[in-house]
């Protein structure tokens, strides 16, 4: 039987909100200590009913699990779900409130852009930094301070503070530290959702490599389906905070995709203001419509059949977009086609406001079934770490047999498909 890495057993942690704390004088300090064991038993009643008058939310409620020695798991969820609550707690960083987390190894995180840095330090001193709050000797972070630096490909700002560094920096020094500098056990955060697209399959690769090549413990939260199939041979679920659901990677992922979208019906706008996204904000997607302009299929997509979409964008400015795309996934999260203005090197200008983009795939080289459709922007010049909206999951949409054609395509890759920008309003 292989050993336990974490053992969690009624883990729970509750949060007071809507109240900012004080900070107290050193009167009101000596008059707590003196009345603690007052305040204990009061404390201890309130805890029973919910804090009278106070407004309370449970961030993780009795949640037990076990991960063993050398597995990796996916920890997935919708935002809100305690996902990165529940990492905090194993790192370290915050108490529970009941339960308890028993840690066996040496525990290396990355859970935000920049946590355990010092932002007045350099790259250099905040690697020999971060080596010795893991417990290691000046001698074995040396050992391994060339690789740490050749895989963050930050050599050039080596010797600058990091308050200078931009978010992707950041992204690529702290996650060389966690996983060079050898800790029994990883937890990654979606931080590694702000690297470029080539850093973040590299970081994948590495993780790969620690988890079955090191046999060490990964703990990886993700919205990417796709990496969290990549990487993961078991995931759990978590919904307000509970675990719902244990089991196998697909399994999980489906249960997921399936409870976080809705099947939209063609030739109707469909709201996409208030779902999950992220992005800076200053353009956003407000509305999706989709038809395969075929009356006899009722207007449903259709194999070989073309595709058309209306997208509404609201923006704040006049923004030069260079990155436009509609992807459609699998329901096991894989992209399979991502029709991407960048692709064909048209550049959409949209004005401050309201701009509706026309976007009409020729082919849609997909068999019948269900699928869901993301959506993504980004501007000329911008962040490629941080876009301006990015929908993963905006809605279902079912592709129907028609003629009885079946492409046998495998569902592995991103497929080549045609498509052009018809018109903007």
């Amino acid at each position: 039987m292989s050993k336990l890495a974490i053992q969690i057993s009624g883990l729970s942690k509750r949060y007071r909100i809507g109240i900012r704390e004080k900070y107290p004088t050193i009167r009101e300090t000596v008059m707590r200590a003196v009345k603690a064991p007052l305040h204990k038993v009061r404390h201890w009643i309130s805890g029973q009913n919910g804090g009278a008058g106070a407004e309370w939310i449970w961030a993780l409620r009795d949640v037990n699990f076990d991960v063993k020695q050398g597995e990796v798991i996916g920890i997935i969820g919708r935002n809100g779900a305690g996902k990165t609550t529940l990492l905090k707690v194993l790192s370290g960083i915050t108490d529970p409130t009941t339960g308890y987390a028993d840690i066996y190894g040496r525990v290396g995180s990355l859970l935000e852009v920049g946590t355990g840095f010092h932002m007045e330090l350099t790259g250099r001193e905040n690697i020999f930094m971060n080596g010795a709050i893991l417990g290691m000797r000046r001698q074995e972070i040396k050992k391994k301070f060339d690789e740490i630096v050749a895989f963050s490909e930050i050599e050039k700002f080596l010797d600058t503070p990091v308050k200078r560094y931009s978010s992707g920096m950041y992204v690529r020094l702290a996650f060389a530290v966690a996983a060079h500098l050898e800790p029994e056990i990883l937890i990654v955060d979606e931080v590694l959702s702000v690297g470029d697209v080539r850093f973040q399959k590299k970081c994948l690769g590495k993780m790969q490599d620690i988890s079955h090549g090191q046999g060490r413990t990964v703990l990886f939260v993700s919205h990417n389906m796709d990496s969290i199939q990549r990487l993961c041979s078991q995931c759990i679920l978590l919904e307000q905070g509970e675990l719902i659901a244990q089991g196998d990677t697909a399994s999980m992922v489906l249960r997921y995709i399936s409870s976080n979208s809705y099947q939209a019906q063609p030739n109707q706008w469909i709201d996409v203001s208030n779902v999950r996204r992220r992005g800076t904000g200053e353009a956003r997607f407000v509305a999706i419509q989709y038809s395969s302009l075929k009356e006899t299929v009722s207007f449903y997509p259709y194999p070989n059949g073309q595709l058309e979409f209306l997208i509404a964008i609201e923006s704040d400015s006049n923004l030069s977009v260079a990155s436009f795309a509609v992807t459609i996934y699998n329901k096991a999260g894989t992209k399979l086609v991502n029709a991407d203005v960048e692709s064909i090197g048209q550049v959409i200008e949209l004005k401050k406001g309201r701009t509706i983009v026309r976007l009409r795939i020729e082919q849609l080289h997909l068999n019948p079934n269900i699928y869901t459709l993301g959506l993504w922007l980004n501007k000329t010049g911008g962040s490629l770490d941080i876009p301006l909206d990015y929908v993963e999951s905006a809605c279902e949409i079912e592709v129907v047999n028609f003629k009885s054609e079946d492409f046998g395509i495998k569902e592995v890759a991103p497929v080549t498909c045609k498509f052009k920008i018809l018109d903007l309003t």
